[in-house]
């Protein structure tokens, strides 16, 4: 059991028997009355979409889950493909069903996957990232104006709004919930 203000985004819960991971929290506290979260869950199962306000001294029940440490290893056309770094055990996951952290995955690099029942049910992606820019329009100098942004893409095809000076191959730091640049990172 977990109380509801424990719930936070990437938490699995057990709705009608059925495992839920929650993709959005909001956390409440109204001027009268008590707090309360307000969650929007996706099924695990079928993809359909579950919100619930649950207040945040009330009890509901969780799945249990494993977390494994895994490396990613490449995708194919359909998959998505890990080894866990302790057991060597290989994950498949469907494309299909993580398509919004496809771009933030880079190979060699470790991730935490969420397994239950034998099936991986979340990637947990890092708050920030490093990516390499491929692709940056060149600017002119006098053509900036304040807080003046451009788009460029990355290695893993994700586009992002970054200040002009920054140049295709460099790094920059990405907020991977907003997908917001945060800084350029020097070697």
């Amino acid at each position: 059991m977990i109380r509801g203000g424990d719930i936070n985004k990437g938490t699995c819960l057990l709705q009608k028997g059925q495992p839920y991971i929650v993709v959005e929290r909001e956390f409440v506290n109204p001027g009268k009355g008590g707090a309360f979260a307000r969650v929007k869950m996706k099924s695990i199962k079928d993809g359909s979409v579950l919100t619930q306000t649950i207040m945040t001294q009330s009890e509901v029940e969780d799945a249990t889950v494993d977390v494994s440490t895994c490396q990613y290893q490449y995708a194919d056309s359909e998959f998505f493909h890990f080894m866990d770094n302790e057991n060597y055990e290989q994950y498949e996951v469907s494309i299909a069903d993580m398509e919004e952290k496809k771009y933030y995955l880079q190979e060699n690099e470790n991730y935490e996957l969420t397994i239950w029942e034998g099936r991986v049910i979340d990637i947990k992606i890092p708050y920030k990232v490093v990516f390499t820019v491929v692709e940056s329009e060149n600017y002119v100098k006098g053509d900036t104006v304040s807080g003046a942004t451009k788009p460029v893409v990355t290695e893993t095809g994700l586009t992002v709004r970054v200040p002009l000076f920054i140049k295709q191959g460099e790094k920059i730091m990405v907020n991977t919930e907003t997908n917001d640049y945060v800084e350029r990172v020097n070697n």
